[in-house]
């Protein structure tokens, strides 16, 4: 009782303590707008924030509807994912140009999750309801499937930055990463397909499900609606080689067309008026009302069935999205904070999950728009917000007549960003092949199985791939004295050999230093012997000597000096096998001085029984006490300066 009540009186007494200051930098680190709004330049960056904003618009609200139906609910509960997930990062995220809202891949896992508990009976494919999902009791279950899941994905992501595990991206290097969402824009681009040639098709996922979708689409062929290849093909090639021109003339005609806005508003009315949906058999987006509905809490019940998916959720979504950050940060020059966005995307899906929405994360093809437009800050996002807005209220019903197919090339044209990253290979293979052995490694896990296998996979063999080249690595150097201590003459110190160790010594290392120095004392005493059968000048060793002395010179041994100031770290095994491989050596007549050890490693080597070991601060003391040693019997080097 008196415990509790002292700690509930220090509670008291830090909670009175705090002064306005301290408020102030608590809101100014949760509150990342806070730092950035107060600066903002109304004159020089409005404009293109505007203009940004405006763009971003357009794709927020296509790849809203196709990622909703890609997450196999009603394309309406896109537009709510467009709308709330970036307010709420704008708020609190630190990349002042990363988009978040509706994304490829999350879609693709949230809906696993719902073909799984809320599957249809008739076995058949859906292009999305085209009745009110209010509505329709189908509907209303698989929304909330999918906002169960994003509401799960949300908290493990505020967990994860409780405990300050934003560190933990160090697990996510760049072909891991590259890798994983490459093959994820495979998978998206297989979705689609169906869409794309118009053809009714089960759900298919699982192991291999990518190629299945073929097998069966190719099975199908005599399915396919001619009317909905040539529209797609159409509006391929539109985007294609308007985005190419886009990209290549845009200096030139000094704007950036707004291609897809222009695509969707005409084959709208194309298919209006050519009554396509009946005459030619065109999947249209349908009925979508307008208006925000009331909120609502994601069922509890449902969490424990969509566990795997709300985990996959906040690993995958995070590390697309940290990237995304670290781009934004490092192109435009300011720091972010890993945990900060691990809170910032968890209040983005838990949030918005109450407001019907799916998943979500930082989209590459909208982040790199932002880039493309110039945008500043995050006020883009912050229009696009309102207009997206202004969309579900006002323009929404008018988009019944989009074409399905339309949007499916919308959304393939999008992703080029993330597939042209097979380009990536040729770059890890010119800088390091273990790169592109993990590159293309993670890439087929990925296309066989899932993102998230993908991603666990490429952590874990990369891993792998760096315990297996730590145990290895080289981590001697046999010191050459004339090209490392220039000053010095080699000859004036025959019989003493440098090797610098060069990394911490660990269990994964401990015996192959074991055996490397070893057989380079081999190498070095046939060297010698070799040297001595040809006439050539003897060898001076040393023999065990009480610290910073030098010892009797004799001339039947060799001396190694081991510089262990490149030891950054070390174990209990890495010191036991240091103590050894000294025994080793002073048992094959080698005599072993070392230098450079810190405090701490010296005492290590007396605890396990080297006693009489002699120290040297640096390699340039053990050296000029040796040349004190050998007095008058050696003649004076050139130079003092080691």
């Amino acid at each position: 009782m008196a415990d509790s009540c002292r700690k509930s009186y220090l509670t008291c007494s830090r909670i009175s303590s705090l002064s306005f200051s301290d408020v102030r930098t608590w809101c100014l680190r949760r509150l990342p707008i806070l730092q950035w709004a107060p600066r903002y330049n109304l004159r020089q960056d409005f404009i293109p924030d505007c203009v940004s904003g405006m763009a971003l618009t357009v794709y927020q609200v296509t790849q809203g509807l196709a990622f909703a139906v890609m997450s196999s609910v009603h394309p309406v509960f896109g537009l709510y994912g467009s709308f709330f997930p970036p307010l709420i990062y704008a708020i609190f995220g630190m990349g002042q140009h990363v988009s978040t809202g509706t994304f490829a891949i999350t879609s693709l896992i949230s809906a696993a999750a719902v073909e799984r508990l809320v599957p249809f009976n008739n076995g058949n494919v859906t292009n999305g309801s085209l009745e009110d999902p209010y509505a329709s009791p189908f509907e209303m279950r698989r929304i909330e499937v999918a906002a169960a899941v994003t509401f799960l994905g949300g908290v493990i992501q505020m967990s994860m930055s409780l405990l300050q595990m934003g560190c933990a991206t160090f697990l996510f290097s760049e072909p891991v990463v590259s890798a994983m969402t490459t093959g994820a824009a495979t998978h998206v681009v297989t979705s689609q397909v169906k869409f794309l040639l118009g053809v009714k098709m089960p759900y298919i996922s699982g192991p291999l499900g990518m190629f299945y979708i073929y097998i069966y689409v190719f099975q199908n062929l005599y399915m396919i609606p001619i009317a909905v290849v040539l529209l797609s093909l159409m509006s391929l090639t539109v985007l294609i080689l308007t985005k190419e021109l886009n990209e290549k003339y845009r200096k030139v005609i000094g704007f950036v067309i707004p291609i897809d806005m222009a695509l969707i508003v005409a084959t709208s009315l194309a298919c209006y008026f050519a009554n396509m949906k009946e005459e030619y058999g065109v999947d249209v987006v349908g009925h979508i009302p307008k208006g925000i509905p009331l909120p609502q809490p994601p069922l509890m019940d449902d969490l424990q069935d969509v566990v795997v998916e709300g985990f996959s959720i906040a690993f995958v979504g995070y590390a697309v999205s940290i990237y995304l950050a670290y781009g934004s940060a490092k192109k435009f020059k300011y720091s972010i904070s890993e945990n900060q966005e691990l809170l910032a995307h968890g209040l983005s899906n838990v949030l918005p999950s109450f407001f019907f929405c799916i998943p979500n994360a930082g989209a590459p093809a909208r982040t790199f728009l932002l880039y493309s437009y110039g945008a500043k800050t995050q006020v883009a996002c912050l229009i696009s917000c309102l207009l997206v807005l202004l969309v579900i209220y006002f323009v929404a019903p008018l988009l019944y007549w989009l074409p399905m197919c339309v949007l499916a090339s919308v959304i393939v044209v999008g992703l080029k960003g993330m597939l042209i990253q097979f380009r990536d290979l040729k770059k890890y293979w010119n800088v390091d092949k273990y790169d592109w052995v993990i590159w293309v490694c993670t890439y087929i896990m990925t296309i066989c199985f899932a993102a998230n296998v993908g991603l666990l996979f490429g952590v874990l063999f990369n891993i792998a791939v760096e315990v297996f080249r730590i145990t290895r690595a080289k981590s001697l150097h046999l010191v050459h004295l004339q090209e490392d201590y220039n000053t010095v003459n080699e000859e004036d110190y025959v019989g003493f050999k440098i090797v610098s160790v060069g990394g911490p010594l660990y269990f994964l290392n401990a015996k192959k230093f074991h055996n490397d120095i070893l057989k380079m004392q081999h190498r070095l005493c046939t060297r010698r012997e070799s040297h001595q059968h040809n006439g050539n000048v003897l060898l001076i060793p040393l023999s065990n000597a009480p610290n910073g002395t030098m010892p009797h010179i004799e001339e039947s041994k060799m001396t190694i000096i081991l510089d262990c100031e490149g030891i950054s770290f070390y174990d209990f095994t890495g010191v036991s096998v240091l103590a050894q491989t000294c025994c080793d050596l002073t048992s094959q007549g080698t005599d072993v001085i070392f230098t450079g050890c810190s405090e701490a490693l010296k005492k290590s080597l007396q605890y396990c029984g080297m006693k009489e070991l002699q120290f040297f601060n640096s390699v340039k003391s053990a050296l000029e006490s040796i040349k004190r040693c050998r007095g008058s019997d050696l003649e004076e080097p050139n130079s003092t300066d080691a």
